[in-house]
């Protein structure tokens, strides 16, 4: 099953890492259909669209209950692109269509992708390579073992 990645503003990520923020919020577009729903394609076609705009996504939304929500594990969550330091995982409980809670961040009134989470599954992603480290250093070492027997003149298939 595949992990759900989303980047967040530090003020939701901050709030969420502190188990206040349950959801998150993303709007329904083209992107996010396609992302979020299962089987986005047939849906669409089912719906009578060749192609998908944004138009068309919230269209699909808002007049239909003919779709489902991809299976996900988790949710990452990441104050910024590429910020390796602070990763946030939660497990996943599901995607709902729904207004959010403006002091969440959510547009009064407006239609969302609601991303629901549950418990916190890993919070530092530094204690995970610390985890994995050992294993790190012995793949090290089978790499060294392999250059010096690719040195010694001994081939490998």
């Amino acid at each position: 099953m595949k992990t759900l990645h989303l980047t967040l503003k530090k003020q939701w990520f901050d709030m969420t890492k502190s188990g206040i923020k349950t959801e998150d919020y993303r709007s329904v577009n083209e992107y996010w259909f396609k992302r979020l729903v299962f089987d986005w394609r047939e849906v669409m076609f089912f719906h009578g669209y060749n192609y998908l705009t944004d138009e068309r996504a919230i269209h699909i939304i808002e007049n239909s209950k003919m779709y489902g929500f991809k299976p996900f594990k988790s949710n990452i969550m990441t104050p910024k692109k590429g910020d390796k330091e602070r990763i946030l995982e939660l497990e996943h409980k599901g995607i709902e269509v729904g207004t959010g809670i403006p002091e969440w961040g959510a547009e009064p009134n407006k239609m969302y992708f609601v991303v629901k989470h549950g418990k916190t599954i890993n919070t530092d992603l530094q204690e995970a390579i610390k985890k994995a480290k050992p294993n790190m250093d012995k793949i090290k070492d089978v790499d060294k073992h392999l250059d010096e027997i690719r040195n010694s003149g001994i081939k490998i298939i």
